[in-house]
């Protein structure tokens, strides 16, 4: 049975996306089928760090309306056993019954190892949408006071709807950010009240991946791919060192 994690943050700007795509990529590139979900309707660009925003991906609204099958979710070009279900354009999280994506993620837990779910940012009603059904919450945040202090309401928000198994990623570390406000991975974990699954470095080529159509470990195997390599392991249960920054 796969497993359904949701990627949520409590702000825009963590970079929550990418983290997401990167993972999802490292997951499928050793060898279990994935397949993501661009749950941020109206602002979908998981497709673009995913380096599919040449394609014309269907949307989990269509396999929803029986329009098409779960089986023909986008396969990634170059990335063996990676497909996306892209957000729909014309739809709001108010206009699709949360029961029926539930059903639709127990298809998917038949089908695919893993399946990751691109939430919008906040803790309003995409947030919930993207959440619910989820076996697994990621937080990604930044390490900054206020990124943290969001996401720390975003876990608040996670337990009250009986997530147990939330995690939290800190996303565009730097050498500077540590020593600029004294503070330790213990620090972070004690501002957010969530244990810590990964920290992933500052990187240029992440943007620079995006601009070439490329998924990031595609276009690098250092820096940010790295921490997104590392986290994808430690989901699958591997014990992985923290990566140094």
């Amino acid at each position: 049975m796969g497993q359904v994690i949701a990627f949520t943050s409590g702000k825009g700007g963590t970079g929550k996306t990418t983290v997401c795509a990167a993972v999802a990529a490292c997951l499928a590139a050793e060898g279990n089928r994935v397949l993501c979900i661009d749950a941020d309707m109206g602002l979908r660009n998981l497709d673009i760090s995913l380096g599919m925003a040449e394609l014309a991906p269907i949307s989990f609204a269509d396999v929803l309306s029986g329009r098409y099958s779960l089986s023909e979710a986008t396969p990634h070009p170059e990335i063996p056993g990676l497909y996306l279900l892209t957000a729909p354009v014309a739809e709001r999280p108010e206009t699709i019954r949360f029961q029926d994506f539930g059903a639709l993620l127990e298809t998917v837990r038949e089908y695919f190892d893993y399946c990751l779910i691109d939430s919008p940012a906040g803790i309003g009603d995409g947030f919930h949408f993207a959440a619910l059904y989820a076996d697994r919450v990621l937080v990604v945040a930044t390490p900054d006071p206020a990124a943290l202090r969001d996401a720390s309401g975003t876990a608040d928000q996670l337990h009250l709807m009986g997530k147990q198994d939330v995690k939290l990623v800190v996303n565009r570390v730097t050498p500077a950010i540590f020593r600029g406000l004294d503070w330790t991975v213990d620090d972070m974990m004690d501002e957010t009240g969530l244990p810590l699954l990964g920290i992933i470095p500052e990187d240029e080529r992440v943007v620079l991946a995006a601009a070439a159509n490329l998924p990031l470990i595609l276009y690098t195997d250092r820096g940010a791919a790295l921490g997104c390599l590392h986290v994808a392991r430690r989901l699958q249960g591997r014990k992985v060192p923290l990566l140094k920054i």
